[in-house]
């Protein structure tokens, strides 16, 4: 079976989305598309010049939205980073650019005839999930965010700093929306095989340290070089191999929750149909309050969204 990708917007996410896709082999066919012509040829001609010396070879198609209809998993990497460069380290700073630019790509995916699942990087992540999922039409399962599946990363990441082990042995999430909002739900996390509630008492750790860091990590890298492209992007191509693959693998993405009538993250079965299976966790009352204001915070940016595109 043929397996088919398209990254819409090749900037410094969307550029190592592909990359990442190009030098292992994930897909069979590979669509770009960019409004800046002159770039993504630029990208699509560098990415050939590669072939030769990779293990893999993929087939590349640049700016033709007629090649959706077949294409199984579109990732949507469009924005603005600019205009993240604000004092308030706020994802929402791009909302202005993007809700105006994801409706008229959405229409275009919808006219190709896609039928596949759409994956969403662009900022601000839940609410522009929501608008694709609505312009598009398609079930709300087969469209879904990266969301907070970087942020558990990230607190990963300082757990394990802290701890002197590998991230990956540090289970748990921070959920909500992916911005300012989210939060880590420790009730969730266990490292060498105990809750880190027990071990932060043992061993003195800070949660709420650890919590800020999380949440600030793509501030601090955002500083130091005016983007983040690594961390989201690795984030992005293992849920596109999550539903390539079919693993049916629980992760924490941006996923319609009826409960809250809202696109947030929490854990999800992900497979080859999407959003196959959601969770429940046992959160404790202070995480479902703080869960509950950030599902509020992203539907008042929603109809905010619909709003202002109504009257432009």
């Amino acid at each position: 079976m043929t397996r088919k990708v398209a990254v819409i917007g090749m900037g410094n996410v969307g550029a190592t989305v592909a990359h990442y896709i190009v030098a292992n082999g994930f897909a069979d066919d590979l669509v770009l598309i960019d409004k800046n012509e002159a770039k993504v040829n630029a990208d699509a001609l560098d990415f050939k010049d590669a072939m030769a010396n990779l293990l893999h070879h993929t087939n590349l198609f640049v700016n033709d939205y007629q090649q959706l209809k077949d294409t199984d998993v579109i990732v949507s990497a469009l924005g603005d980073i600019k205009l993240e460069d604000n004092p308030n380290a706020d994802r929402f700073a791009e909302l202005p650019f993007t809700r105006k630019e994801v409706p008229e790509v959405a229409k275009k995916i919808k006219e190709s005839g896609f039928n596949g699942k759409i994956v969403v990087i662009t900022n601000p992540v839940d609410v522009i999930t929501s608008i694709y999922q609505s312009v598009t039409g398609l079930p709300k399962e087969h469209v879904m965010g990266t969301g907070t599946l970087l942020d558990s990363a990230r607190m990963k990441r300082a757990v394990a700093d802290r701890l002197h082990v590998d991230p990956r042995s540090v289970e748990g999430y921070n959920l909500g929306e992916h911005g300012n909002s989210q939060f880590t739900a420790w009730s969730t996390v266990r490292v060498l095989e105990q809750p880190i509630t027990k071990l932060a008492k043992e061993r003195g750790l800070d949660l709420e340290e650890l919590d800020h860091e999380a949440r600030m990590g793509g501030w601090k890298v955002f500083q130091g070089k005016k983007y983040t492209n690594y961390g989201v992007a690795t984030a992005a191509v293992r849920l596109v191999n999550t539903i390539l693959s079919g693993s049916r693998t629980v992760m924490a993405v941006s996923n319609f929750r009826q409960e809250y009538d809202s696109y947030l993250s929490y854990p999800a079965v992900v497979g080859r149909n999407g959003i196959e299976e959601q969770v429940q966790l046992d959160l404790t009352p202070d995480e479902l309050d703080k869960l509950q204001t950030s599902a509020n915070f992203i539907k008042e940016k929603y109809q905010e969204s619909l709003e202002a595109n109504k009257n432009s």
